[in-house]
């Protein structure tokens, strides 16, 4: 019995020890760590940057020197291979240096250290672009989740008035349409609520992919009060003046420019030929032996390389079209952002933050009154498809408010909100 016990004992406490394992509780702030730390599109991001680092070691290396050798396959006077006996045989033992004129191997370095700038600035970039994502969709969930538990609360409640509702049926005292009422009702919650689960599935889904967190896992999202300071004090052209200062996709944009253009200065380099050194040694059977300083220089008659020329100038005209594109939607997303941060802003202040719990505490006597049939049935739905879509605009406009002042952060590059 002992060893039952114990058995059963130990089994119960791996249980619950597993519960515990596949249930996070993760706030902000824990979710942003993990995501810096474990997310994979920056962990590939941050190879691109190394990639690119050892370009610029590429870049750095000079050509290598070459030494060709020759002498006999077969010597038909010695009769034998690779014979390179003095009176009858021949070796010859050349070595060249190819050097680079014009600057190549200095443009080629620049070239690469803006190639790093590049990838450095997407990596930011991608930052900046999935930390809202995160955000936004950690406080969408946990707003949804604030939503689900009411439903939760109704779905208790509606479940007991039912079953009070069947024994006042059975003893005659209310008629048969009121409980089929109750019944609609509470079949049109459950439908409502399994459709807002599904939502906050899928939100939650987004975020364990973000923030690198096994499918098993169920997420209790803890949310801090949010008190972000008011937009009275910030206008359009300040928060303008701040995007165009660090979005990095702007940084972005304005070094991919300098890459064409000094690509092109490559490309123009690379038109000039090279020049190939080399010193020669000849021994053969002849009075002396043969030393000898040799160049090589082509002759740019035909290949002036005017096809990548040509192709630096037409990306140096492409990325100032993207540059001032870019710029354009910027100042466009800036104040569509400013005016939906503003409206949402006015909204949330002109409600009763105290509305919500007293229409919560309402609701709860309103149920008890129709129990005791003090109220109508009529009377009694009505109220609670106003609790309800009161529950659901309330956490909304609570979400917006603050998303709006994230989209903020996220359109100017900056920690503005915090």
């Amino acid at each position: 019995m002992k060893r039952k016990f114990a058995l059963a004992f130990i089994f119960m406490v791996l249980t619950k020890a597993g519960h515990t394992q596949n249930t996070l509780s993760l706030t902000l702030p824990e979710a942003e760590k993990r995501f810096l730390k474990e997310n994979y599109q920056l962990l590939a991001q941050n190879y691109n940057i190394e990639q690119a680092k050892a370009e610029v070691i590429t870049a750095k290396l000079f050509d290598n020197p070459e030494i060709s050798q020759e002498n006999y396959l077969y010597n038909t006077t010695d009769k034998k291979y690779l014979g390179t006996s003095y009176n009858n045989g021949y070796y010859s033992l050349d070595v060249s240096q190819l050097i680079k004129l014009a600057g190549k191997r200095n443009k080629n370095i620049q070239l690469a250290n803006t190639g790093v700038k590049l990838e450095e600035y997407a990596y930011y970039d991608l930052i900046r672009t999935l930390r809202y994502e995160l955000r936004s969709t950690f406080y969408k969930s946990y707003y949804l989740q604030q939503s689900a538990a009411v439903y939760e609360d109704q779905i208790k409640a509606l479940n007991k008035l039912l079953s009070a509702s069947e024994q006042q049926l059975k003893q005659g005292n209310i008629a048969g349409k009121e409980v089929i009422r109750i019944k609609s009702l509470l079949y049109s919650v459950n439908t409502e609520y399994n459709s807002l689960k599904n939502d906050i599935e899928e939100l939650n889904t987004n975020l364990k992919v973000l923030i690198h967190v096994p499918a098993h896992t169920t997420l209790q999202l803890v949310a801090e009060p949010v008190h972000f300071e008011s937009l009275k004090d910030k206008t359009y052209t300040t928060l303008l003046d701040s995007a165009k200062t660090n979005r990095v996709d702007l940084k972005y944009a304005q070094t991919a420019l300098t890459y064409a253009q000094q690509n092109l200065k490559l490309q123009k380099a690379m038109a000039v030929p090279d020049i190939e050194l080399s010193m020669v040694y000849t021994s053969q059977n002849m009075p002396d032996k043969f030393l000898g300083l040799g160049i090589k220089l082509p002759l740019p008659l035909f290949n002036r390389n005017q096809g990548e020329i040509k192709k630096a100038k037409i990306a140096i005209d492409a990325q100032n079209n993207n540059y001032n594109q870019l710029e354009n939607l910027l100042e466009n997303e800036v104040y569509k952002a400013y005016l939906s941060a503003l409206r949402a802003q006015e909204l949330y202040e002109g409600m009763d933050k105290n509305f919500n719990h007293d229409f919560t505490q309402m609701m709860s006597d309103v149920t008890t009154n129709f129990a005791k049939r003090n109220i109508s049935l009529i009377e009694f739905l009505d109220f609670y498809e106003s609790f309800k879509n009161n529950v659901l605009q309330y956490n909304q406009i609570r979400f917006d408010e603050i998303n709006t002042k994230e989209e903020i952060n996220f359109v100017t590059g900056t920690n503005i909100f915090k």
